[in-house]
C-alpha cells in the first residue's frame, strides 16, 4: 500500500505551493504584500494601487495607475440584466425580504450574481493571459457595484448609478448611502480594503487556486472563493462580532461588556474575532483597525462600539491570552461608516477579490493540478466480498 505522509487537521503549515504574493510571519506579526509591509500600504497606499501591486508585484507609476483607474471606473456600470437578476432571485436572497436576513443570504445573492456576472463578460470565451487580467480588473471593479447595490436593495432604496471620478472606496460607499462620503469615511474605508485584499491560502484563495487549477475560467474560480467565504467558520466573524456588541447594547454600562464575556467563557463559549490559525502574536491588520474604529465612533457620535470593543479584549485577553485579529474592530468599524451587519461578509469579498485573482492569475502562470493525497483511516485492506444474501 502506497504510504503518504500524515498531514495536520485542516492542513495547518503545510505548504501546498509558492506564491510572489503574500509573506506571513506568525511569530513575527508580519504581513506583506510583494514584499511591501502592511503598515506601509495601509498608511501610505491606496487600494487601486495595491491591486496593481498584487496582480503584477510591483507598485505602479503615476500614469500605470491613472490607467488602472480609469480601467475599474469603466467597468463599474453593472449589466441591466444583472440588476435584473438580482430584484427576481427568491426573498431571502435578494430584495426586501433581505434585510432582515443574515449575511449568508447576502452571500448567496453574491455568488449567483458573480456566476452571472461571467455569462455577460466580453471576454467571456478567451482564456489568454490578456483576457483573463482584463476579466481580473472588471471583476474587482464589478462585486463592488453588486454588493453596493445590494445594500441599497436590502435599505429598500433603489440602485445608484456609479460616481464615474471618485476612487474605488469612495465610490462604493456613494453607490451604497446615495451620499458624498466624508474624507475620514473614504479613508477609513480604503484602508479597510487594503487590510483585507489578500492573506495568503486562507481557505477562499485556496479554494480559488484549486478550481483555477482545473483550468476553468476565472468567474468559476472566483465563485468557488465566494462560496468558501460563506462559511462561518472563515467569512462570517466580524458579524459575529457585531452581533455580540449589539447583544451587550448600546445603553449598557462599559462593564456589562465583560460580565457578558466571563459569563460566555466560563460557558466554554468562544468570543469572535479573537485568535489566529497564523498569527502568534496581534494580527497586524487589528492594529489599524483599532485606531479606525476610534475616529469613526468618536466621528459618528457612537463611541460606545469601540469603547464596548476595548473592555472585551481587555477581558479575553487577560483570560485567554489572546489577540483581537482583523475581524474584531473591523466590525465596530464598518458598523460606524452605516454598514449593515448582513453586508459584513460581502464587503470581505470587495476587498479579497484583487487577492483571490491575484492568485488565479498566479496559478494560471505556472499551472499544475492541485491533486493532493488523503492518510485513509478506514476498514484494513483487503476486504472480502459477501454475497448480499449472507449478510
Amino acid at each position: 500500500m502506497t504510504t503518504v505522509t500524515k498531514p495536520k487537521s485542516g492542513l495547518e503549515d503545510t505548504v501546498a505551493t509558492s506564491s510572489a504574493i503574500c509573506y506571513l510571519d506568525g511569530d513575527r506579526g508580519v504581513l506583506a504584500y510583494c514584499g511591501y509591509d502592511i503598515h506601509d500600504l495601509a498608511e501610505k497606499a491606496t487600494f487601486e494601487e495595491v491591486c496593481f501591486l498584487l496582480w503584477h508585484r510591483r507598485l505602479p507609476t503615476r500614469a500605470e495607475l491613472g490607467d488602472l483607474q480609469s480601467q475599474l471606473i469603466a467597468a463599474r456600470p453593472l449589466p441591466e440584466a444583472i440588476l435584473r437578476l438580482m430584484r427576481t432571485l427568491p426573498a431571502g436572497s435578494a430584495g426586501p425580504g433581505l434585510r432582515d436576513n443574515a449575511s449568508g443570504a447576502s452571500m448567496d445573492l453574491l455568488r449567483t450574481l458573480t456566476s452571472a456576472l461571467g455569462h455577460y463578460d466580453q471576454d467571456a470565451a478567451d482564456n489568454s493571459p490578456q483576457a483573463n487580467y482584463r476579466k481580473a480588473v472588471r471583476l474587482t471593479a464589478q462585486l463592488s457595484s453588486l454588493v453596493a447595490t445590494m445594500g441599497r436593495l436590502q435599505a429598500g432604496g433603489g440602485p445608484i448609478q456609479p460616481d464615474p471620478v471618485s476612487s474605488h472606496a469612495a465610490n462604493f460607499l456613494y453607490m451604497f448611502t446615495g451620499e458624498r462620503p466624508s474624507g475620514l469615511a473614504t479613508r477609513a474605508f480604503d484602508v479597510a480594503l487594503i487590510l483585507h485584499a489578500d492573506h495568503e491560502l486562507n481557505a477562499s484563495t485556496f479554494a480559488g487556486r484549486v478550481a483555477a487549477a482545473t483550468l476553468t475560467d476565472i468567474h468559476s474560480a472566483i465563485v468557488a472563493a465566494v462560496s468558501t467565504l460563506k462559511g462561518p467558520l472563515h467569512g462570517g466573524a466580524n458579524a459575529d462580532v457585531m452581533k455580540l456588541l449589539l447583544e451587550i447594547g448600546a445603553e449598557a454600562p462599559l462593564e456589562r461588556a465583560e460580565e457578558v464575556v466571563r459569563a460566555k467563557l466560563a460557558r466554554k463559549e468562544k468570543i469572535p474575532g479573537f485568535g489566529h490559525r497564523v498569527y502568534h502574536t496581534e494580527d497586524p491588520r487589528a492594529t489599524h483597525l483599532r485606531q479606525m474604529s476610534r475616529d469613526l465612533g468618536q466621528r459618528a457620535g457612537q463611541p460606545i462600539w469601540y469603547e464596548l470593543s476595548q473592555r472585551i479584549e481587555k477581558v479575553v485577553k487577560a483570560e485567554k491570552k489572546l489577540n483581537p485579529n482583523v475581524d474584531f474592530y473591523s466590525a465596530s468599524t464598518y458598523y460606524a461608516l452605516g454598514i449593515p451587519v448582513e453586508l459584513f461578509t460581502p464587503i470581505f469579498a470587495v476587498s479579497r477579490i484583487s487577492g483571490w485573482t491575484a492568485h488565479v492569475l498566479e496559478q494560471y502562470s505556472n499551472n499544475r493540478l492541485i491533486r493532493p493525497r488523503a492518510d485513509y483511516i478506514g476498514p484494513e485492506y483487503p476486504q472480502r466480498y459477501v454475497p448480499i444474501e449472507s449478510r
